[in-house]
């Protein structure tokens, strides 16, 4: 989607507001011993109060109103049975619509204290996404996102997930430009336009290369096995660099 309005602005902050407002509920209720099911639940209500529609829901027919994805499990999680446990890492991943604007947004939580290097995974994938917000602007390589992304993975000494990448949204939950590397790609030479919303969510990992689906055909682990977290934000480009959308309030 291409902002043309202060009525489309309106309107996307709207939706991000309440997609950030029920991830920041749902990570404050995760206790151990709780299901991921309950989890999602919580996010179920919260986003039907605000009057917002699930967007993995409406779109594909995804088996949940959020995605909720624990260690091995890197994206597209399906709520179920599975207990939450202290030291687990816990993604959780919230897009929805309402009034006909889409946002989408997500994080890594901790359930209680983890080893020092999944802290630190954490703390280092937030500042991978906003690392990569920070080159969202009107007439910047769209290729920059990915390329400060790789520099900062690589100093580290992290891997990128290369093949779950960022995204347009807006008008849907997944609209021009369908892919966004959030790794380095020399072969991209679009430039970002002013107005445009589009999602930045890298998935940084301690050896993870790729993605691959499970038997349900949904939930996605990382190849080769290693942790990754995802952080992701809804940003609309400006002259002046990024908007972020997905703020809680």
């Amino acid at each position: 989607m291409t902002l043309t309005s202060q009525d489309d602005l309106d309107g996307l902050q709207e939706v991000g507001r309440i997609v950030a407002n029920t991830l920041h509920g749902m990570a404050k209720a995760i206790e151990p011993g709780m299901t991921t099911r309950e989890l999602d639940d919580i996010g179920r209500a919260m986003l039907e109060s605000a009057g917002a529609i699930s967007a993995p829901e409406q779109t594909y027919g995804f088996p949940g109103a959020t995605c909720i994805s624990v260690n091995e499990e890197i994206a597209h999680g399906i709520p179920g049975d599975r207990i939450i446990r202290t030291g687990d890492l816990v993604n959780i991943d919230v897009s929805a619509s309402r009034n006909g604007y889409f946002a989408d947004t997500g994080a890594t939580f901790r359930s209680g204290p983890v080893p020092l290097a999944l802290d630190k995974l954490c703390r280092d994938g937030k500042r991978a996404m906003q690392i990569g917000i920070a080159q969202v602007g009107a007439d910047k390589p769209l290729a920059g996102i990915g390329a400060a992304i790789g520099r900062f993975a690589s100093a580290r000494g992290y891997t990128l997930i290369r093949n779950l990448a960022s995204h347009g949204v807006g008008r849907a939950l997944h609209e021009y430009p369908e892919e966004i590397a959030t790794w380095p790609n020399r072969r991209d030479r679009r430039r970002i336009h002013k107005g445009l919303v589009l999602t930045v969510e890298p998935l940084l990992s301690m050896g993870g290369l790729w993605a691959t689906q499970g038997d349900d055909d949904w939930t996605l682990y990382a190849e080769p096995r290693a942790p990754a977290v995802q952080y992701e934000h809804t940003v609309v480009a400006t002259d002046r660099g990024a908007i972020i959308v997905t703020l809680p309030h």
